[in-house]
């Protein structure tokens, strides 16, 4: 397993270096101190886990997080930063990240929420759950009290939003089109009475939803 540290400060590097080990003392370990570097890593060195800092110099937040995506279409990307605004938690999964992780979280649960992540689920912190800001998650709906039933391709596009994938991914790897990708999210949220990613992967846990919860 090969993970990329994004990160403009070394010394943090160095100590989330020596935290990974405890998730797999083989694990190889590369680092980058800028999205320019990360992005210039050659394909033969493509990593399968990105943890990035999204206030790096030089780019702004979110685009920082898709130029990474871009460049590493194949790995999933977690966001370990210092900010614990609920709303940037909540756009940062809907722009596709993997997870989110505070910088004041513990080891232990650091290591979880990575396991998490490359087990194909999203990891995000109890703040993010917070009511503060106009993109709270919405009371959900009488509707979406039982749990919905999904066509099998609905749950397809579900289990890939599932895992962090945009939109263009999950189109190309159910060989759909990207239209046709937003339509099956328009009616999943309708009937999980949500209205983004991370009120999704909520809902899904909170459901229980066979298959798909982790």
């Amino acid at each position: 397993m090969h993970i990329l540290i994004v990160d403009d400060h070394p010394l943090f590097r160095e100590g989330l270096k020596t935290l990974l080990t405890a998730l797999d003392p083989a694990v190889r370990i590369s680092d980058a101190g800028s999205v320019d570097e990360a992005v210039a890593l050659p394909a033969a060195e493509a990593p399968d886990l990105i943890l990035l800092d999204m206030n790096l110099p030089g780019v702004s937040r979110l685009d920082a997080l898709q130029q990474v995506k871009a460049a590493h279409e194949g790995a999933s990307v977690v966001v370990v930063s210092g900010d614990e605004d609920p709303l940037l938690i909540r756009s940062v999964v809907d722009a596709g990240a993997a997870g989110y992780i505070p910088k004041t979280t513990d080891t232990s649960l650091t290591i979880q929420a990575l396991r998490l992540v490359l087990a194909n689920g999203i990891y995000l912190p109890r703040i993010a759950l917070s009511t503060g800001g106009s993109a709270a998650p919405a009371a959900p709906s009488a509707k979406a009290a039982n749990v919905p039933e999904f066509s099998g391709r609905q749950l397809a596009v579900l289990r890939c939003l599932l895992q962090g994938k945009a939109n263009k991914v999950i189109a190309r790897e159910l060989s759909i089109a990207e239209g046709t990708v937003k339509a099956h999210l328009w009616s999943i949220y309708q009937a999980l009475g949500v209205n983004s990613r991370a009120q999704a992967m909520y809902r899904v846990h909170e459901l229980h939803i066979g298959g798909l919860a982790t």
